[in-house]
């Protein structure tokens, strides 16, 4: 059954897959599993496709085996980054979701698309999120500059979810910007450094946050430091304070990089112009020589161990083959390889 498209974008092809004959009726009819994309979609015909075509794409890059067609999309969009990624980290009421608001305001003030992924904690009960944070984000619905994709974050610990990955490889090569909001679970979200670019740990006044950052190793993650909630005038500058005296503790240096402190107060709207130009010196500093390519390179390597050992366990790492240069240019590929020996190319793509 295909999916009349209007025909002012004829550069997308997607299908609606219907179930195969003799097999069982499908119960869940808007299960992302049904949905089919042709190897001829790209990063620049799901652009042109809107909402509804980033939708189902995103949908059927978070299932954990998402076909052929997909796993080469991903690998397109892997290869085609144009975003710079921020990643939002802290514990809870910190004041993530009131940041990331201003922040998609200010850069849509300056005309750039923005891509959000905000993780939601799951029960421990029934498993299910309610993924209602973006509920918090004051958006326009008919801006088509800015997309929100929520995830439940499942049981894991590191904030983020285990589909956080391609979906934000996917949102990287279709936005200038993309946000990503970790769950906030304080002392575990150090999984955010995978997939951001540029991190921002947010901290507030008075929450005695900075003894929990040096005792968790935190504080050695981000590399912007955030004082949120800054109109709390004494208690921002004693939290100022603090964060400086734990930063002396760690060095405050990330391979050449000294972490930066911002105070901010995103209800009045203060600091952020000190924020955004931090940002943009530390997107700077990694845009010289290889800094941003080598730090991918790393989060793609890390991506395919931890995809690896969650699927063969220890053992399955200790045999994965060499990840190359060549290898890391298609992780999703490789992904695929590795985890499905029956491919017949378990070893993944040539080195």
């Amino acid at each position: 059954m295909g999916l009349l498209l209007p025909p002012h974008r004829p550069g997308l092809r997607l299908l609606f897959a219907l179930p195969r004959s003799g097999g069982p009726p499908c119960r869940r009819p808007r299960s992302p599993g049904r949905y089919v994309i042709e190897a001829a979609v790209t990063p620049e015909t799901l652009r042109l496709g809107g909402k509804t075509a980033i939708s189902r794409a995103l949908a059927r890059a978070e299932v954990p085996d998402p076909g052929t067609e997909v796993t080469d999309l991903l690998d397109r969009a892997w290869q085609q980054p144009q975003a710079h990624v921020i990643g939002l980290t802290g514990p809870p009421g910190v004041g993530k979701s009131s940041l990331l608001d201003v922040m998609i305001r200010d850069y849509r003030a300056l005309g750039k698309t923005v891509g959000v992924v905000v993780i939601d904690p799951s029960s421990k009960l029934s498993g299910g999120a309610l993924l209602g944070d973006r509920i918090r984000l004051r958006l326009d619905p008919e801006d088509d500059g800015v997309f929100v994709r929520s995830l439940s974050a499942g049981d894991r610990l590191g904030g983020l979810s285990v589909a956080t990955f391609p979906v934000v490889a996917l949102m990287r090569s279709l936005f200038d910007i993309v946000l990503v909001e970790t769950v906030g679970v304080g002392q575990s979200e150090s999984d955010v450094i995978g997939i951001a670019d540029t991190v921002l740990l947010c901290i507030q006044p008075a929450s005695g946050d900075s003894l929990q950052f040096i005792k968790s190793g935190l504080v050695e993650l981000p590399h912007i430091l955030v004082i949120n909630k800054a109109d709390m005038t004494i208690e921002a500058r004693r939290a100022k304070a603090d964060a400086e005296g734990a930063l002396s503790v760690t060095g405050n240096r990330r391979g050449g990089w000294q972490t930066g402190i911002v105070s901010v107060s995103a209800r009045a709207r203060t600091g952020l112009t000190e924020l955004n130009a931090a940002i943009d010196r530390h997107a700077g500093w990694l845009a010289s020589g290889s800094r941003l390519q080598q730090g991918r390179d790393e989060q793609a390597k890390a991506w395919l161990q931890d995809t690896v050992r969650d699927a063969f366990g220890k053992r399955g790492l200790a045999d994965l083959p060499e990840l190359t240069a060549e290898r890391l240019k298609a992780p999703f590929r490789t992904r695929h390889c590795l985890c499905n020996p029956s491919s017949g190319t378990h070893n993944g793509p040539s080195r």
